[in-house]
């Protein structure tokens, strides 16, 4: 383990020269004191390693020295050719350009990494959407990911989803856009609100103050502008905070964002067999809101229990409890309690009478 520790010391500090002992114990998950016995191992083995004071100081190869560490072990040749997601690929434009990398790679490996890191494409596939859902990659996700590529800023027009079954609104945002995640099949932006510029156009700044991070849903992108004139502000490059790291963005906000999703609040009653199909069919943020907050709530007398359920909207509520049946009740709003009822007429109307009779 410790071997494997060196080698990838030795690899940080020559591809990043400057890091200094405290940025290589966060890289490599040891202490400060770790990282300097680790590098008096690799003088030691020979490998010129020094570390410097000063602004510019840091650890540091010897002027004109490469390790020659980079031969691929079997075991990670064949993770590497795992670490691409085809659909994802894809969706973002970038399957051709994936294809060639990967007969490049394949043409420097010695024979038997080749043949081991090609095993390894027969043997894993991750399919990253949800079951019974098409995947469809957002019209407009190629422009987006190239502008996340070019650090520049977009104008983008989003289809916010309204409170308590009030329409869709579309906000027009200017987004700094910092990366792409794609969660269950579906794409999201991660971005930051740009500073307003004195005399300009900073754009609409509704979803928050200069530097406010936010996420947007790819798919409710109605329109986008990387450049142009009636734009302002859209196509020029932002200065990228070299501290912003993506994936822990992401985990510490993932939750929040999902809940932030649920904007509206429906109360109904259910059987005991309607809460054990709750989660099957409602949003798994929603549910656990849902059950937290009922959980000192007993079963009326007939075994029922009420619940506010967080949805995202009524539209979304009614398409996820009626597949529950006369197993839910719902009591509000008033509005998606009517569609309810309206519903249950319907479905009498359907099935009060012998197929035979409505011929």
């Amino acid at each position: 383990m410790r071997a494997a520790r060196l080698i990838r010391m030795a690899l940080l500090v020559q591809s990043s020269p400057g890091l200094t002992a405290d940025a290589l114990a966060r890289e490599l998950d040891v202490s400060r004191r770790t990282v300097i016995r680790d590098a008096q191992a690799l003088q030691e083995a020979g490998v010129p390693i020094r570390s410097e004071r000063g602004r510019a100081g840091g650890y540091h190869l010897a002027p004109g020295h490469r390790t020659r560490l980079t031969t691929l072990h079997p075991t990670e040749a064949e993770t590497l050719y795992l670490s691409g997601l085809p659909a994802a690929l894809r969706d973002l434009g970038l399957s051709d350009a994936a294809d060639t990398a990967r007969l490049k790679l394949s043409a420097t490996l010695l024979p038997s990494l080749r043949a081991a890191a090609e095993s390894s494409v027969r043997r894993f596939h991750l399919d990253a959407p949800a079951w019974f859902r098409e995947p469809s990659a957002p019209e407009l996700l190629p422009e987006l990911a190239r502008a996340v590529w070019a650090d520049r800023t977009v104008r983008l027009d989003y289809a916010r989803p309204g409170r308590d079954g009030a329409p869709s609104r579309t906000v027009t945002r200017l987004l700094e856009p910092y990366g792409l995640v794609l969660k269950a099949g579906v794409w999201y932006v991660v971005g930051r609100i740009p500073a307003e510029r004195p005399g300009g156009d900073g754009g609409d700044r509704g979803d928050g103050g200069d530097g406010a991070w936010r996420t947007y849903r790819v798919d409710r992108v109605t329109a986008l502008a990387s450049a142009s004139a009636s734009a302002p502000g859209a196509g020029e490059r932002f200065v990228r905070d070299p501290s912003f790291d993506l994936a822990a963005h992401w985990q510490a906000h993932a939750s929040g964002f999902a809940r932030a999703l649920l904007r509206t609040t429906v109360t109904v009653r259910l059987t005991g067999r309607g809460l054990r199909r709750l989660p099957a069919v409602a949003d798994p943020a929603g549910v656990a809101v849902a059950l937290a907050s009922a959980s000192a709530t007993a079963p009326d007398a007939a075994g029922r229990v009420t619940l506010d359920l967080p949805v995202e909207s009524e539209d979304v509520a009614f398409g996820q409890l009626t597949g529950l049946g006369a197993d839910v009740e719902v009591l509000a709003p008033a509005g998606l309690r009517a569609r309810f009822r309206e519903h249950a007429r319907a479905l009498a109307a359907v099935y009060g009478a012998e197929p035979e009779d409505r011929r």
